[in-house]
């Protein structure tokens, strides 16, 4: 089989978004986006939204993870147990309260299940929140448009963007995925261990900002590190052909890294993360600048292929 990456074809599917769609959206980031209210001239109600400290003490001790403060509390949404938010109602601004319940028999705790309880809580703020219409006055507080129809029309165009900008994105995934099929290229049993371990070592990086680790996953999941490793074996074959193709490619076509297209990815990583040029200077070392060559080369490949192929649109 010889290695193609010229004259693929297929379809680029493109989605329509419709006006059903578009309110949709519309409907969702008004019951998301809803008009918070100070009040301050009443006690609370139910409904209300309530900022509050709490201490929890059971047998006239304090427990562990029975204290929070400035803890925002929705009264009448079942967030606590039983009992706990409809003796809030009444309660004024820096009003002190004490709430009196009992914890379910089969609460996750085993040394609080069944028990009697006091939290002591003191009220700092309370919250109404009341939906949006879908008029002028949202399109003003929440996009910063003249007009509802302005906001409308953005929001429109914003989602066929992004629509396309999908289509044409999963289009190169799989423009590349043809052409990596008719590179003959198998990695060995070394390069596949590797790749693994990266895979593993990242799979721990993401669980980490998560406040999670491996151990904590794999009880989650009822499996193990070792076969999970194992799952994301064919997964390493081919991120490994993939790269593979793509460096055959960029010989074949004598692709490079412009110092321009260097630099325009290096303010993308940088807006990207909200930072400034000198501030992602102290990150610029020879990896990051080989992973962001990688990255600029990659993109020039896929360009290649998608500019070579044809594409039936529909």
């Amino acid at each position: 089989m010889s290695f193609t990456y010229r004259g693929l074809q297929t379809t680029l599917e493109r989605h329509i978004v419709t006006e059903e769609e578009v309110q949709q959206h519309i409907q969702r980031l008004i019951a998301e986006n809803p008009r918070v209210e100070a009040i301050t001239d009443r006690a609370a109600q139910l409904g209300d939204e309530v900022i509050l400290d709490y201490a929890g003490f059971c047998d006239g001790e304090q427990f562990a993870g029975g204290t929070a403060e400035k803890q925002s509390l929705t009264l009448g949404s079942g967030m606590f147990i039983p009992g706990f938010e409809e003796q809030l109602v009444g309660a004024a601004i820096g009003e002190e309260v004490s709430v009196l319940v009992t914890f379910p028999t089969e609460y996750h705790a085993p040394n609080l299940a069944g028990k009697a309880a006091e939290f002591k809580c003191r009220i700092h703020e309370i919250r109404l929140s009341t939906p949006h219409q879908a008029d002028d006055t949202f399109a003003k507080e929440f996009a910063k448009c003249d007009t509802f129809q302005e906001f409308h029309d953005k929001l429109a165009t914003s989602m066929q963007d992004f629509a396309d900008y999908r289509g044409e994105m999963d289009l190169q995934d799989r423009l590349l995925k043809m052409a990596v099929e008719t590179f003959e290229f198998t990695p060995d049993d070394a390069q596949v261990e590797r790749e693994m371990d990266e895979q593993m070592d990242i799979m721990r990086t993401q669980l980490a900002q998560q406040g999670l680790d491996m151990a904590m996953y794999c009880r989650f999941m009822n499996t193990t590190e070792a076969q999970i490793r194992e799952d994301n074996r064919a997964n390493a074959v081919s991120n490994l052909r993939t790269q593979a193709a793509i460096e055959q490619i960029v010989v074949l076509e004598n692709l490079v890294a412009e110092e321009e297209e260097i630099n325009q990815a290096v303010a993308l990583v940088a807006r990207q993360n909200n930072m400034t040029l000198e501030q992602l200077k102290p990150y610029y070392n020879a990896e990051f600048e080989s992973q962001i060559i990688s990255h600029v080369v990659t993109s020039k490949v896929m360009k290649l292929i998608r500019d070579n192929a044809v594409i039936t649109e529909i």
